[in-house]
């Protein structure tokens, strides 16, 4: 055999175990998986939100007073599903300057023809985003639905976000989250 091709087949090895290792793919599948459960001992069979490594994936979210018969316009539920967003961020110790990546999902409105109150939204969302207070704005979606699992709700959002403060991996560990 040449002695080229020799030593070509003994660090092919080499070379494809190192592009595995350096590849996020690979580094993602090591992390570690922690799952956090819903608030209030919920039975419903989805987690709040699930961390892999440093990134927290919360699950959709929708606006609370929706279920309980007083659901408002696409703005107000907004806000709601924000602040609902930002405390289930703060029991994480992240915040929505954290958050890098948002899906909305917009059901259509009644009130509006059938069509998503997309100015509804932006004037919800720039409330808590690319304001003199936070001026992070993540990577964002906005897509209108046919409907939301929940009857009234106009608007469902999910988002990424990334610890990226020294010391809170520890600190969660600590807490068992």
């Amino acid at each position: 055999m040449p002695r080229k091709l020799l030593a070509f087949k003994v660090a092919l090895p080499t070379l494809l175990a190192a592009a595995a290792l350096a590849s996020p793919s690979f580094a993602a599948a090591q992390a570690t998986v922690t799952r956090v459960p819903l608030p209030n001992n919920s039975t419903f069979p989805i987690s709040e939100g699930v961390w892999v490594g440093d990134t927290l994936y919360l699950s959709g979210m929708l606006d609370s007073s929706v279920a309980k018969g007083t659901p408002g316009d696409t703005e107000t539920q907004t806000v709601h599903t924000l602040q609902t967003i930002e405390q289930a961020l703060e029991a994480q110790h992240l915040s929505l300057g954290d958050v890098v990546l948002m899906h909305a999902y917009l059901a259509a409105d009644p009130n509006k023809n059938g069509k998503m109150d997309f100015p509804g939204f932006m004037a919800g969302y720039t409330q808590f985003f690319g304001t003199k207070d936070q001026p992070n704005k993540p990577a964002r979606s906005a897509m209108q639905v046919d409907a939301l699992a929940l009857p009234g709700a106009l608007i469902e959002i999910e988002v990424v976000a990334v610890n990226t403060h020294a010391g809170n991996s520890a600190m969660r560990a600590a807490v068992g989250k």
